[in-house]
């Protein structure tokens, strides 16, 4: 993997671009001394945990021929507090799946993707990140 990193303003505003040419801004809060103008590498990083296991859900649904029509993750996740580094302490990822979908199937996927096949999520663990879901279906 290559990913380069590119300042765009004479603060902290970053854009980050993948070898295929991906791009994503990053920037720092207003207070501190950011213009917001991207999103937060932290954030990026909780993003990514939803992407990772929103990927490995739909493929394993896909696989067991299940009728997703609409699919989203919510995700709330609290940091340390009083700390430098500060990490992730924990994240609370809920699933919503609507179509015709075994609720057991959907239930398995997301355990299968958050405990054995996402790697964000593992990455998280291995930081002491505490990890919990739902799955909330036709909600």
């Amino acid at each position: 993997m290559k990913i380069a990193l590119q300042r765009v303003d004479d603060g902290f505003n970053m854009e980050a671009v993948d070898e295929n040419g991906h791009k994503v801004l990053m920037d720092s809060s207003l207070e501190n001394g950011g213009k917001n103008n991207g999103v937060r590498p932290m954030q990026m990083v909780i993003m990514g945990l939803g992407g990772c296991s929103a990927i490995d859900v739909m493929m394993i649904l896909k696989k067991q021929r299940q009728e997703v029509t609409d699919f989203r993750i919510e995700i709330e996740a609290e940091r340390e507090k009083g700390k430098e580094p500060s990490l992730w302490e924990s994240a609370h990822l809920v699933f919503y799946f609507t179509g015709n979908i075994d609720p057991d199937k959907a239930a398995r996927a997301v355990e299968l993707s958050m405990n054995k096949y996402c790697s964000v999520a593992e990455t998280l663990r291995q930081g002491k990140t505490k990890l919990t879901w739902e799955v909330k279906l036709n909600a």
